[in-house]
């Protein structure tokens, strides 16, 4: 496949996505997730953890979030922080929902500023640390 009929599947898999016709997204996601897309690797891993247009598969939703995540993609490192955080597709792990969450944070991502301030201020996976709370809810605009 050529790097524009990537893109023009890209777009058609994108435009399905946002028009909730999730079976059509995942038809072409799917593929493009295959070829190292983190974008689609994304949305990939959310029809699989939610169970949009395909059935609910963890392991797939974890696979292709944690795959997205690696490339840098801050929205897969905030929900990969969320699988650990929760116990949603991963084995629940304040230290690893901590690790993703700060690789998302310092992109800039406001929620997992958030996230990780609340984290900090409630001890919740992590040890308690107010300057820590204080400092991310500062970077979150608080």
């Amino acid at each position: 496949m050529s790097e524009n009929e990537l893109n023009m599947e890209l777009a058609s898999g994108m435009a399905a996505f946002e028009a909730k016709e999730f079976s059509r997204a995942m038809q072409f996601l799917s593929a493009i997730a295959e070829q190292g897309d983190a974008d689609a690797q994304h949305r990939v891993a959310i029809m699989y953890q939610n169970g949009l247009g395909t059935p609910p598969n963890q392991s797939e939703a974890y696979r292709w979030m944690k795959a997205s995540a690696e490339q840098g993609l801050a929205i897969a490192q905030h929900g990969l922080g969320f699988m650990f955080m929760e116990g949603d597709c991963a084995v629940k792990n304040g230290a690893e929902a901590v690790k993703w969450f700060t690789l998302a944070a310092e992109q800039g991502l406001v929620g997992s500023q958030t996230t990780l301030a609340m984290m900090y201020e409630e001890g919740n996976g992590i040890e308690k640390n107010p300057e820590a709370a204080k400092e991310w809810y500062k970077k979150a605009g608080f």
